[in-house]
C-alpha cells in the first residue's frame, strides 16, 4: 500500500484521502472505529486536527493501514495538538488528565443518555455546557468523570479536568485555575495574560476552532466557572457543584437523585461479587436500605466488605441498623459519610446551620418553613431564605409541588448529631415544647372550620391570626399538611399531662376526621383524648371519645371486633353519667360492628334500639344522630332482604332533611341527605327499579364531591357505577368503575374489592 503526501497541520485531508481509497462512507468507518460521526466529520473537516492518540489507532486499524500510513496520520495528529511555545525561562509541566475511571460505575444511564444527546446535538454557537449538581455523597464526581471518559473520542483535541475545591476554606480563584489550565493547553509563562478577564479571553480564542472536554470538579459558585464558559465552538464543559449553581444562564442541568434500591444493590454486588450477594440476598437489601440509597454510603459499605471477604454482610447490616453507629460504620480508609456531609455543613451562614440542626426535630417526612422557624426560633422570612440555601448546598431535599423540605436519612442523622453537640438538652427541650404547644393550638382552630357544633370563621384560639389559614380548603391543606407534626404534638401534650389540651384537640377533630376516615391515625387520636377525659375525672367526655375511638375502628382501621367492645365501654360509662345521646350513639356503633362481623340480627335490633333512643330526645344533636341511625337501619333492613321497608326508613331520613332543623348548618343537613339518597338508590337497584336509582346516586356522589368527601364520593361512585352496568351504558359504566376503584384502593377501602370484581363483569359483558 503506497504512501500519502501531507503537510504537518493537514490531519484532516490525509484521513479524508485514506477513506475514499479505502472506499469506506463516513458512517461506516465510525462504526468500525468506534469514532462518531460528528467527531470523524470534524476531523476531515479540519475543525479538529489533533486527535488523541487511541482514536488514530483506532482509525489506521479500522482503515488497515500498513505501518508507514500509520505513522504518516500519528505524525499528522501530533502534529496538530497544541505543544508549548519555546520560552527562555524554564518549561512548565502542567497535567490535568482525567482521573481514572471506575470500573464498577452503576446506573445513571438516562443521564448519561442526556448529556451524550447533548453533545450530538451541539451548534457551535451555543458551546454545550452542563452542570451535575446535588447533596453530598450522590457521586457527582464519579459521574462526570465516567461520562467524559465515555465522550472522550468526541473531543480529539484533549480532555482536561481541574479541581476547582469548592468546599476548601479557600476555593481555587478563577485566575489560578486559569492559568493551569492555559499552560496546559501550551501557554508559556511569557505569554500568559496577568488579568483574569484577559485569561479568560484567551481560553476562549484558544477553543473557538478545537473540540475539547472540560470538568471543572467541585465548583464553589458561578463567579468561579463563569470565565471558563467558551462563547463559541464545540467544546463541552462539564461542571460538578453542591450547589445549583441557579445562576448560570442556558446551562445543561443535571441533578443527581439517590439510587434505586436495585441499584444500590447492583452497585454492592459489582463491588463484593454476585457470589456473597446471592449467599446473603435480604442482607443485601437491607444494607442498601440502610445507606439511604446514597451512592458514598453504598460503596463505602462496598469496600468494607470487599476488605473483609470472610465476613457476613449481615453483620454490617445489624451495626448499621443502631441509629448511633451508622454514620460511625459507614467509613472505610479516607472514605466517610460523615466527613462529606461536614465539610457542606461548615460552608453555611450560622442561621441556616441553626435551621438544618432544629430542623432534625420535626416529626413528619417533610417540613414547612414555618415548622422550621418555629424550631429555629427565627423569623419567618429569614428561615424561608436559610432553607433555600440549604436546598441549593444539596442538604435539604425540596418538594417539586410546594414549599417543603425534607431530609435524607443519613443526613438527617448528622443533623441530630450537630443538634446534640452544639444545642444543650435545656435548649432542644425548650424548643421542642414550644413548637409543639404552638402547632396543636393551630391545629385546634384550624379543625374547628368544620365542627358543624362549634363551626367558627375565624377561631380566636389561633397561636398567630395574621398567619391562621384563611377558610376551610386552607385549613383542610395545612391539616393533612402538618397531620405528623400536630399528632406528635398531640403526644407530646398528653405525655405532660396537659389533658384538657388534649381533649380539646381531639373534640375539634371530630368533624375534621369525617372527611379523612382512610387514616388511621384517628384511632390514636382518640384513644388519648378518651384515656384524657379519663385523667380529668369526666365521665361525660371519656364516653364521647370512647364513641369516636368505636367509630374510628368501624370504618378507619376496620377491626369490627376491637369496635365492638369499645363501643360496649362506652355505653357502659355513658350509662353511669347518664347520657342518653351518648349512649345511643354507641349502641349505633356496636350494631355497625355487628353488622360488620356477619352478626346481622343482633346488629338491626341494636340499630332499633339507637333509633328510638334518639328519636326520644328533643335536642338538635338527637335528630342528628336519628338520621345516622336510620340511614344505617336502613341498610341492614335492606341486606337482610327487607327492601321494602329500607326504602320506607331512608325516605324518612331524607324527609327530615328536607324539612330542615333549626340551628343546624344547611350544608351539614345536605351531607345527611345525600347519605340518605346514596342508601335510596342501592334500595331501588336491589328492586330493580334501575332507572329511578341513577338520578339519586346521581345527587349524592355530585354533592360529596364538592365537598371533597372521597370516603364518601367512591362507595357513592361504585354504586352508581353499579347502576349503569345495569342499565347497558357499558362506557360510562367502566369509566365510572375505573374512577372509583382507584380511589378507594387509595383509601384502603374494603369496597376496592367489590369494584374489581364489578369491571371483571362489565368486561366479560362488552367482550361477549
Amino acid at each position: 500500500m503506497g504512501t500519502c503526501n501531507s503537510t504537518a497541520d493537514d490531519f484532516g485531508r490525509l484521513l479524508l484521502g485514506l477513506r475514499m481509497r479505502a472506499e469506506l462512507s463516513q458512517e461506516e468507518l465510525s462504526h468500525i472505529a468506534g469514532v462518531s460521526i460528528r467527531a470523524l466529520a470534524d476531523l476531515e473537516r479540519g475543525r479538529s486536527r489533533g486527535p488523541q492518540r487511541r482514536t488514530v489507532q483506532a482509525l489506521a486499524a479500522a482503515l488497515r493501514l500498513g505501518p508507514t500510513d500509520c505513522e504518516a496520520l500519528e505524525e499528522a495528529a501530533r502534529r496538530g495538538r497544541p505543544r508549548p511555545r519555546q520560552d527562555t525561562g524554564p518549561p512548565a509541566h502542567t497535567t490535568l488528565a482525567l482521573p481514572r475511571d471506575v470500573k464498577d460505575f452503576t446506573a445513571r444511564s438516562a443521564a448519561l443518555s442526556r448529556l451524550h444527546a447533548l453533545v450530538e446535538n451541539a451548534e457551535p454557537g451555543h458551546p454545550p455546557v452542563s452542570v451535575i449538581s446535588g447533596q453530598p455523597g450522590l457521586g457527582k464526581s464519579t459521574f462526570a468523570v465516567h461520562a467524559a471518559h465515555r465522550l472522550a473520542d468526541h473531543f480529539p483535541d484533549g480532555q482536561f479536568a481541574l479541581d476547582l475545591r469548592g468546599m476548601d476554606p479557600e476555593p481555587a480563584t478563577a485566575r489560578d485555575a486559569l492559568a493551569r489550565l492555559l499552560r496546559a493547553l501550551g501557554v508559556t509563562e511569557s505569554a500568559m495574560p496577568t488579568r483574569t478577564d484577559d485569561r479568560a479571553g484567551l481560553y476562549r480564542d484558544m477553543v473557538r476552532d478545537r473540540r475539547i472536554l472540560l470538568l471543572l470538579d467541585n465548583a464553589a459558585d458561578e463567579s468561579q466557572v463563569r470565565p471558563f464558559l467558551p462563547g463559541a465552538g464545540l467544546s463541552l464543559t462539564i461542571i460538578t457543584s453542591r450547589h445549583t449553581l441557579a445562576g448560570l444562564e442556558a446551562v445543561h442541568r443535571t441533578r443527581l437523585n439517590v439510587l434505586k434500591r436495585e441499584e444500590a444493590v447492583e452497585l454492592l454486588m459489582r463491588i463484593i461479587g454476585p457470589q456473597r450477594v446471592q449467599h446473603e440476598p435480604q442482607a443485601v437489601r437491607d444494607l442498601a436500605d440502610l445507606c439511604g440509597h446514597l451512592p458514598l454510603a453504598v460503596r463505602i459499605a462496598g469496600q468494607r466488605l470487599a476488605a473483609r471477604p470472610d465476613e457476613r454482610i449481615g453483620k454490617l447490616t445489624t451495626q448499621l441498623a443502631v441509629q448511633g453507629r451508622r454514620l460511625d460504620s459507614l467509613q472505610a480508609g479516607g472514605l466517610q459519610v460523615r466527613a462529606a456531609f461536614a465539610l457542606s455543613y461548615q460552608q453555611l451562614s450560622q442561621d441556616a446551620k441553626t435551621v438544618f440542626r432544629r430542623a432534625s426535630l420535626a416529626s413528619g417526612p417533610d417540613f414547612s418553613p414555618e415548622i422550621a422557624a418555629l424550631l429555629a426560633d427565627l423569623p419567618l422570612v429569614q428561615t424561608a431564605r436559610c432553607a433555600e440555601e440549604l436546598a441549593d448546598a444539596g442538604l435539604l431535599q425540596p418538594d417539586a409541588a410546594v414549599e417543603r423540605y425534607r431530609f435524607h436519612d443519613l443526613l438527617k442523622l448528622f443533623a441530630t448529631e450537630q443538634l446534640i453537640l452544639e444545642d444543650d438538652p435545656e435548649v432542644r427541650a425548650h424548643v421542642r415544647d414550644r413548637a409543639a404547644g404552638w402547632v396543636l393550638r393551630r391545629a385546634t382552630a384550624a379543625a374547628l372550620r368544620f365542627d358543624a357544633d362549634h363551626h367558627r370563621d375565624t377561631p380566636d384560639s389561633d397561636p398567630d391570626p395574621a398567619s391562621a389559614p384563611a377558610g376551610r380548603e386552607q385549613a383542610r391543606v395545612w391539616l393533612e399538611a402538618e397531620r405528623a407534626e400536630w399528632l406528635a404534638a398531640l403526644r407530646q401534650a398528653q405525655a405532660a399531662g396537659r389533658y384538657q389540651q388534649v381533649l380539646d384537640a381531639a373534640e375539634a377533630m371530630h368533624w375534621f376526621s369525617d372527611l379523612n376516615q382512610h387514616w388511621e391515625l384517628w384511632a390514636e387520636v382518640f384513644t388519648r383524648s378518651a384515656d384524657a377525659a379519663r385523667a380529668l375525672g369526666s365521665k361525660q367526655d371519656e364516653a364521647v371519645h370512647l364513641n369516636y375511638l368505636s367509630w374510628a375502628y368501624n370504618h378507619c382501621l376496620h377491626d369490627y371486633a376491637i369496635a365492638l367492645t369499645t363501643a360496649d365501654r362506652a355505653y357502659a360509662v355513658a350509662h353511669e353519667a347518664a347520657d342518653a345521646l351518648q349512649q345511643g350513639w354507641a349502641l349505633g356503633y356496636s350494631a355497625g360492628a355487628l353488622y360488620r362481623l356477619g352478626r346481622s340480627e343482633e346488629s338491626t335490633q341494636r340499630f332499633r334500639e339507637a333509633a328510638a333512643c334518639f328519636t326520644a330526645l328533643p335536642s338538635p344533636q338527637g335528630r342528628l344522630a336519628e338520621l345516622s341511625v336510620l340511614n344505617a337501619l336502613g341498610h341492614n333492613l335492606r341486606i337482610a332482604g327487607h327492601v321494602e321497608e329500607a326504602l320506607v326508613t331512608h325516605r324518612r331520613s331524607a324527609a327530615l332533611c328536607r324539612a330542615g332543623m333549626p340551628g343546624q348548618p344547611a350544608e351539614l343537613i345536605a351531607q345527611y341527605h345525600a347519605a340518605a339518597l346514596q342508601e335510596i338508590g342501592k334500595d331501588l337497584g336491589a328492586l330493580n327499579r334501575w332507572a329511578e336509582a341513577e338520578p339519586p346516586l346521581r345527587e349524592a356522589v355530585a354533592h360529596f364531591d364538592a365537598a371533597q368527601m372521597p370516603a364518601w364520593s367512591e362507595p357513592a361512585r361504585l354504586d352508581l357505577g353499579i347502576v349503569l352496568r345495569r342499565l347497558a351504558r357499558y362506557e360510562e359504566a367502566r369509566e365510572t368503575l375505573l374512577v372509583a376503584h382507584a380511589a378507594l384502593t387509595r383509601l384502603k377501602s374494603p369496597r376496592q374489592e367489590e369494584a374489581a370484581a364489578e369491571l371483571r363483569a362489565l368486561d366479560r359483558l362488552i367482550s361477549g
